[in-house]
């Protein structure tokens, strides 16, 4: 495996800077890259919004762009699309979840301000923003990766449970333990109900 991986790594040294391919990881999933290195016992990967270190083992192969030409799918038009494609892959939580909860959060607005102060596009509260290390609140990436940081420790604390992770995500884990579930407040209960349905509807269209 490594032998195979050093010696993909030479050729997309060896290739001109403009070349983009396809990682095909060992889940099955092809990010569209434009190159990456050899950590070690990690690899970096450059896509587009910025770069992530993924396991070495985790890296089935790379393929050239080429292969996949005629099977390409269109350009996604969803709002900062690579920042959340990189934070995603970063903490293992599905890009389409991070979407979902961008959309009811601030609908892809950076600027976004709630009555309760949280801010940005995953509506971070400064103590949240904080905790996870980000400095500037409104700067897309930082917001995506503090917020998607969040969300996976949400997701491993209930289980994988996904409706207690987002009402802990809009109510506080305190109130999730307070009524042992999703509390019973209007605006929680729908906040579930809605990025749950959104992220089902994305899941049927990709099958």
């Amino acid at each position: 495996m490594k032998r195979t991986l050093l010696i993909a790594l030479l050729a997309v040294i060896a290739a001109p800077a403009a070349r983009a391919d396809y990682a095909v990881l060992r889940s099955g999933e092809r990010l569209h890259i434009t190159g990456y290195e050899s950590l070690g016992a990690t690899v970096r990967l450059t896509i587009a919004g910025g770069t992530v270190e993924i396991p070495a083992e985790e890296l089935e192969r790379v393929e050239p762009e080429e292969i996949f030409v005629a099977a390409r799918a269109p350009a996604a038009k969803t709002p900062y699309a690579g920042e959340i494609a990189a934070a995603a892959l970063r903490y293992g939580v599905d890009p389409k979840l991070v979407t979902a909860v961008i959309a009811a959060e601030s609908n892809f607005n950076p600027r976004a301000v709630s009555p309760k102060q949280a801010r940005g596009l995953m509506q971070l509260m400064p103590e949240t923003a904080l905790r996870y290390g980000v400095a500037n609140v409104f700067d897309p990436t930082q917001n995506i990766e503090g917020g998607t940081h969040y969300l996976k420790e949400l997701l491993d604390r209930y289980s994988q449970d996904l409706s207690l992770a987002l009402a802990a995500y809009n109510a506080g884990p305190d109130r999730v333990v307070q009524y042992g579930g999703v509390p019973p407040f209007p605006e929680t209960q729908e906040y579930v109900r809605r990025i749950t349905q959104r992220y089902s509807q994305s899941e049927i269209k990709q099958q």
